[in-house]
């Protein structure tokens, strides 16, 4: 039974929420950051991505975390980030398109985390999880959101969208893709009861991006109840719901800064050993992912680009592998990543860098022909029945498998702790 909680929303002055509003921290570089704060003095990222603005500073320095929390504090003060009267429910409608997503913000108790209701895909990465934790710890709010996914057997996307009010919402953006986000609060006691009755019905919800927020969240949780300094709003964490059917998912992108001992011929003849290795002749980098060229039926496909040269590499399956061992992500780390170039911990191996999938294939040729990265692989995007079949296993995923759409925006509703 999944519980959810009412909460008062820290959210933008709504004549500056198109300014204040941001990309999630992970989805931008600290140079991106930076060039996004030189053009918009009061966008979030000043907050989500403080180490922008302190370039001189490893990221993890107690000043970057300290100029968070300040930054943070001088926009509640001033009013451009204020606290709702009471607490409600929020529709968050994101119009992308002739296409809309509907998702329900609300609080969730850090125990359904812990229990195993609330479950995960993905391992996090030792870096991003710490980095989190400090950061929610000294801003003391979740100043982004948990995607959540929920079955819906019982067309709870349908009934959530009867409920959205007949009026302009309460908050509009619109981001530089041209998508538009709508914020509706709900206060009405009846309205929220039958939305939570709708959901004491759902038996687990699934993260499908925000693995290090909601992780980050429970440990900031853990230590607070440790140090006797919990609070009511401390012991839960703020999330999106979504219904399964009603989202896009991409791949994620693997780029490597050196082959280790090979060269790029030994590292081709080596990829050939297990399996075929085709170029695959001209891509259109404007493409989120690469058509398979070949079969892919009892295989496992990657595209490759190496030498300013995109190849599809195609590995026969095992009928014996598991669930895990039958993806292409892990195929990718276990027989490439480990066995060939050494990157045995995909979660913090300085070697290995990530780009989601929906970076259209011009930023991930680009990454390699400027030098900084020797090798990427693109990966073909899984189904979202195939990751929440995962999760309700107990089985996780390698580090970056999936990339969930719509992205939210940072800043645009927080929660604070206490």
């Amino acid at each position: 039974m999944v519980i959810l909680y009412p909460f008062p929303a820290i959210r933008p002055d709504p004549v500056l929420a198109q300014q204040i509003a941001s990309v999630p921290y992970d989805v931008v570089s600290a140079d991106e950051a930076r060039a996004c704060i030189r053009k918009n003095e009061l966008s979030f990222l000043r907050v989500i991505r403080s180490d922008a603005e302190l370039p001189d500073l490893p990221p993890n320095n107690d000043q970057v975390y300290l100029a968070a929390q300040q930054r943070y504090d001088q926009m509640y003060a001033a009013g451009q980030i204020r606290a709702d009267d009471k607490p409600g429910l929020y529709l968050y409608r994101v119009v992308q398109g002739d296409q809309i997503f509907l998702g329900l913000v609300c609080c969730l108790d850090v125990e359904d985390y812990i229990n195993g209701t609330i479950r995960r895909h993905e391992l996090t990465r030792y870096d991003k999880e710490e980095d989190r934790t400090r950061h929610i710890g000294a801003v003391n709010a979740n100043t982004g959101l948990v995607f959540i996914l929920y079955r819906d057997q019982a067309s709870l996307a349908d009934r959530l969208a009867s409920l959205v009010p007949a009026r302009a919402p309460d908050t509009e953006v619109t981001n530089k893709q041209g998508e538009r986000h709508q914020i509706y609060q709900i206060t009405d006691e009846a309205t929220m009861a039958t939305i939570r009755d709708l959901f004491a019905t759902v038996p687990a919800l699934y993260i499908a991006d925000g693995h290090h927020r909601a992780k980050s969240a429970v440990n900031v949780a853990l230590k607070r109840r440790q140090e006797k300094t919990a609070t009511k709003e401390s012991e839960r964490f703020m999330a999106v719901l979504f219904a399964d059917d009603r989202v896009k998912l991409h791949g994620y992108s693997r780029l490597v800064t050196d082959l280790g001992s090979y060269t790029t011929g030994t590292f081709i003849e080596k990829l050939r050993s297990l399996g075929t290795v085709t170029e695959y002749g001209l891509v259109e980098t404007s493409r989120f992912h690469i058509p398979p060229a070949g079969e892919t039926c009892g295989r496992h496909l990657l595209h490759m680009y190496l030498d300013s040269t995109w190849y599809e590499l195609s590995f026969p399956a095992d009928p014996a592998e598991d669930q895990i061992q039958a993806l292409d992500v892990q195929f990718l780390q276990t027989h490439v990543l480990e066995t060939l170039l050494d990157i045995n911990d995909p979660r913090g191996d300085p070697r290995l860098s990530y780009m989601g999938g929906a970076r259209p294939l011009s930023h991930l040729t680009a990454a390699v022909d400027s030098g900084k990265y020797a090798v990427a692989f693109s990966v073909q995007p899984l189904s979202t029945g195939t990751v929440l079949s995962i999760a309700d296993n107990g089985q996780v995923m390698p580090p970056k498998s999936t990339w969930f759409e719509p992205k939210l925006l940072s800043g645009y509703v927080m929660h604070q702790l206490s």
